[in-house]
């Protein structure tokens, strides 16, 4: 065997060091062929010696001073794989295919070349309005709105702008960012192809287009109107596309819009991330909602997700309640309800996040210790997508899977289409393995009134009714300052008037009967007009709520997600009225 004379004497010298001046404390490393632990004493040989390049920075890989001075300030000094492999294609104006694990660096992969070549086109000016020059595609705000904090410090070092376009939000802001003119756009593609048919925006002078997350786009069924966007963009601009699969249509995007591309894979297609630790916990129903309060009650960041937006929203409030806060994330949630939650979590306000699989690609936070599906999802890739929410950026972390005796066959079959390979442990919240995986409990928390997972938080607006009272708006409560409840939410009113309602006779009402309060009888104790009309009784039935009942909608502190515990909903309790309960919304 013929070796370099570097080599040679670097082992002689490793060998002869060894001899005179043995460590203390070797280090003990895993042999490979074997997967015992040896010291590095025992393996200092010729055939065991291995090298490896030191991995380039970003300066040596071409990115421009001015970038790797705002790397820096972003703590970002060494370059990921993914970053390595691709920036001396993209920055050589190469259309590259990029396929890497979540977390594993892709945003900063395509935002680097992306600012550097626009910045370099535009020497500090030039800017067009209406007309952007750079494009990222993402399938859901919350990574658009991510993607664009990404880019931002970059752009600004380059005196480039960005901005966001998705829907759920009023486009008016968006539009006048367009007319003033853009550099960047950072778009989900429903809102962005409304404001091409509004005659809002245009591609026609896009130089650079990236697709981030090409695979959860083609589940979401976005490929289409993907197609019809980037047919407006020039044929010979740069074009990028990362996804961690091929399948579901993406080849063909892969086909029909790359050209003479280079393709760049940092680990395999289906692979979980390496630093995760997998567990799965069988648990008794009747212990699944302490099993579930106790992975939540650790010290670290967690994440924690249902199959339902009810499901998260009654979880998250539960949790606060018990001391631990919590906010949740999913659809029935306003934008700025959205970014209000995120931001409470990501800048540790809160540590945990409850959320449905709309975060499961969105939601881009460093230093997620633990992620635990509560409700095992449907399929295997909604499995590693929840999953990739923790061990991002070269940390470590652990999932759990909280499972039923009922779904075991379900989970160990998603399991093994996902390649995770982990036996199921029989489990309560007291169980040492749990334990170990949750470690110390992080301080009680007394909730606070209006606080973060209070559920006083604002969701989608639903109008406040005429006296401000809460539910869907509908209720007044009562004129006369009584507070009115029932099933269709609280209407506790503030006075209008001292003086005496009047029938429509013109004689004042008196105040006997059931319920004073209520404007609409569904909505309070009461019955329809209010109250007892003319000394009347009031009527003990037929639109008349009663006096029990929560917010439409709300339950009791006693939470349930198929298991442990019941969901005790207010519904239209007391008064015996005829409304049938609403069905849970998932």
């Amino acid at each position: 065997m013929n070796l370099p004379r570097r080599t040679i004497a670097a082992t002689a010298a490793l060998a002869e060091s060894a001899s005179t001046h043995p460590p203390k404390n070797p280090p003990a490393r895993v042999c490979s062929d074997h997967g015992c632990a040896r010291t590095l004493t025992e393996r200092a040989t010729l055939t065991d010696i291995t090298t490896t390049a030191p991995t380039p920075t970003f300066a040596e890989l071409g990115v421009p001073a001015k970038l790797v001075t705002a790397l820096k300030a972003m703590d970002r000094e060494h370059p990921f794989p993914i970053q390595a492999d691709t920036l001396p294609d993209t920055l050589a104006g190469r259309d590259v295919l990029g396929r890497g694990k979540t977390g594993s660096g892709k945003t900063l992969a395509f935002a680097i070349p992306l600012v550097a070549r626009l910045s370099g086109e535009l020497a500090g000016g030039g800017r067009r309005k209406g007309l952007p020059l750079g494009l990222v595609l993402a399938p859901t705000r919350e990574l658009a709105t991510q993607i664009a904090a990404t880019i931002a410090p970059l752009a600004k070092a380059s005196g480039l702008t960005v901005t966001t376009i998705f829907g759920g939000v009023s486009q008016r802001p968006q539009e006048q960012a367009l007319r003033a003119g853009v550099d960047i756009v950072v778009a989900c593609p429903g809102r962005l192809e409304d404001l091409i048919n509004q005659g809002v925006a245009s591609l026609s002078a896009i130089e650079m287009t990236v697709i981030d997350e090409a695979d959860h786009m083609a589940d979401l069924g976005f490929l289409p109107v993907v197609t019809k966007i980037l047919d407006k963009t020039p044929s010979g601009g740069q074009r990028m596309l990362f996804s961690a699969t091929l399948d579901n249509g993406v080849d063909k995007l892969v086909k029909r819009f790359l050209q003479n591309q280079v393709m760049h894979s940092v680990d395999e297609a289906h692979s979980p991330v390496a630093a995760m630790t997998h567990h799965v916990f069988e648990v008794a129903p009747d212990d699944k909602n302490l099993l579930v309060r106790r992975l939540a009650s650790g010290e670290g960041r967690r994440i924690l997700f249902t199959r339902t937006k009810h499901q998260a929203k009654k979880l998250a409030k539960h949790l606060t309640a018990s001391g631990i806060p919590a906010v949740d994330l999913h659809g029935n949630l306003s934008q700025n309800a959205r970014d209000r939650n995120l931001a409470q979590f990501s800048d540790g306000t809160v540590r945990v996040l409850v959320a449905t699989d709309v975060a499961a690609r969105g939601v881009h936070v460093d230093n997620v210790e633990l992620v635990v599906h509560v409700d095992p999802p449907m399929e295997h890739k909604a499995y590693l997508h929840r999953s990739g929410r923790t061990a991002r950026a070269g940390s470590e972390g652990d999932v759990a899977t909280v499972m039923l005796p009922a779904q075991r066959r379900d989970t160990m079959t998603l399991l093994r289409k996902a390649e995770i390979s982990v036996p199921a442990q029989i489990v309560t919240a007291s169980s040492d393995a749990v334990d170990q995986l949750v470690g110390p409990y992080a301080p009680h928390v007394a909730p606070v009134p209006g606080g973060p997972g209070s559920g006083n938080e604002i969701q989608q607006p639903q109008g406040a009714g005429r006296s401000g009272g809460g539910g869907r708006g509908r209720g007044r409560g009562s004129r006369d300052g009584v507070a009115g409840s029932g099933a269709h939410g609280a209407g506790a009113g503030t006075a209008r008037s001292e003086r005496p309602r009047k029938d429509r006779s013109g004689r004042p009402e008196t105040k006997g009967g059931a319920g004073a309060a209520g404007g609409r009888g569904d909505q309070g104790g009461g019955a329809r007009s209010g109250g007892a009309r003319s000394g009347q009784p009031a009527r003990q039935g037929g639109r008349s709520g009663g006096q029990g009942g929560a917010p439409r909608g709300g339950s009791s502190v006693a939470w349930s997600s198929t298991g442990g515990g019941s969901l005790q909903s207010g519904g239209s309790a007391g008064g015996g009225s005829r409304r049938a309960p609403r069905r849970a919304q998932g």
